[in-house]
C-alpha cells in the first residue's frame, strides 16, 4: 500500500514514515524543508529515510496547488495520506503570521482537494493541536469541549483546518481524521521545543527560562506513542453511514498533566547536571495547562500511551548526546 506523508522531514512525520516502512508500506514523503528551524536536522532525518527501500521524497510547497497536482499525477494512486506538514509554534505566529496562512490554511485546503480527487483513498489523517483548546480551564480537555476561543493564530489555523475538513467530509464523503497532538517530545525532536532548549542550555552551562514562574503543566507525549496512535488512526477510518460526515477528531496525548518543574527535575537527573532557572511571566499565546482526555481514541482505535517522562526524557537525552557528540 502506498502512503503519502507530508512533513516527512519533520519530527513526527519522519517517525511515522519509518513505522510505515517497517510494516511494508511504500511511503512517498513530501516536505518543503523550510528554515523555521535547522534545515540540517531535517536533512539528517531525511537521509535515514532515503537509505531505506520503499521510500521516495519530493521537495514541494503544499500551498502551490499546481505543483502539488502535477506531482500527484506523477506519483499515482495512494491508499492513505498522513498530512503532518504545517507551520508549527505558538510564539512564532506572533511575528510571522503569513507563514501560517500559507502552510496551515492554503496547504491544508490543497491537501483536502488532493484527497477529494484521489481514487481509492481509504483515509486521510491530519495534524491538529491541543492549542485549539485555548484558555479552557476544564481539565482534562475533551474533544466535546468548545474550542472557539483560540489564544494564538497558530491555534486558530488548526481549528480552521478541522472546520474545513468537516465540510469536505460532509460534501464529498472523504474519510478524514484530525489528531490534536499534546506536547510531543523524543529523539529527533524540534529545537524550538522546551525539552531541547532546556537540554541545550544546561549542557552549555547557561540558565533556562521558565515561564509563568514554573506554574505550568503539560501533557508530555513520547513520540513513539504518538506514532502508534497516528498509524492506528490511519488504519481505522471513519465509517460513512450516509448521514453523519465520515470524519473524526481525537485527542492524542499521554493522559497526564505533568508539572513543568517535574520535567526539569527528570531532565536534570538524566543529564547529571543542575539547571540555573530564570523565572519569567507567562508568554503571550501560552496556556497554563494541557491535559488530554483520550477516551475517544482509546475506544475507537485502541490507543494506549505507555511511556512516562521518567522513561522518555532519558531516551531523548541519550539521543541528543549522540547526535551532537556531547
Amino acid at each position: 500500500m502506498t502512503i503519502l506523508v507530508t512533513g516527512a522531514a519533520g519530527f513526527i512525520g519522519s517517525h511515522v514514515a519509518h513505522v510505515l516502512l517497517d510494516r511494508g508500506d511504500e511511503v512517498v514523503g513530501l516536505d518543503n524543508l523550510n528554515d523555521y528551524y535547522s534545515v540540517q536536522l531535517k536533512r539528517d532525518r531525511l537521509a535515514r529515510l532515503q537509505a531505506r527501500p520503499g521510500f521516495s521524497f519530493h521537495q514541494i510547497e503544499l500551498a502551490d496547488f499546481d505543483a502539488l497536482t502535477a506531482l500527484m499525477q506523477q506519483i499515482g494512486p495512494v491508499r492513505g495520506i498522513v498530512h503532518l506538514a504545517a507551520q508549527a509554534g505558538v510564539r512564532y505566529s506572533l511575528t510571522n503570521p503569513h507563514a501560517y496562512l500559507q502552510a496551515n490554511l492554503a496547504g491544508h485546503l490543497n491537501m483536502l482537494e488532493i484527497a477529494r480527487h484521489a481514487d481509492g483513498l481509504d483515509n486521510m489523517v491530519y495534524a491538529s493541536s491541543s492549542s485549539v483548546y485555548g484558555g479552557n480551564t476544564k481539565l482534562p480537555f475533551a474533544v466535546e469541549d468548545r474550542v472557539d476561543s483560540p489564544v494564538s493564530l497558530y491555534a486558530a489555523t488548526k481549528k480552521a483546518d478541522e472546520l474545513m475538513s468537516h465540510s469536505y467530509a460532509h460534501l464529498f464523503r472523504i474519510p478524514l481524521t484530525g489528531l490534536r497532538f499534546f506536547t510531543v517530545y523524543g529523539p529527533w525532536g524540534r529545537p524550538d521545543m522546551a525539552l531541547w532548549l532546556f537540554t541545550e542550555a544546561i549542557l552549555a552551562g547557561k540558565p533556562i527560562r521558565v515561564f509563568n514562574h514554573g506554574d505550568m503543566h503539560r501533557d508530555f507525549t513520547y513520540v513513539d506513542d504518538i506514532v502508534t496512535g497516528v498509524v492506528a488512526s490511519l488504519d481505522h477510518p471513519a465509517a460513512d453511514d450516509g448521514q453523519t460526515p465520515p470524519c473524526k477528531i481525537y485527542n492524542i496525548g499521554n493522559h497526564r498533566a505533568e508539572p513543568l518543574l517535574r520535567l526539569i527535575q527528570v531532565l536534570e537527573d538524566a543529564l547529571g547536571m543542575q539547571a540555573e532557572k530564570i523565572m519569567e511571566p507567562m508568554q503571550p499565546g501560552d496556556v497554563q495547562a494541557t491535559y488530554a482526555d483520550i477516551e475517544a481514541i482509546r475506544r475507537d482505535v485502541g490507543f494506549e500511551p505507555t511511556t512516562p517522562i521518567d522513561v522518555g526524557v532519558p531516551r531523548f537525552v541519550e539521543w541528543y548526546r549522540e547526535y551532537h557528540g556531547v
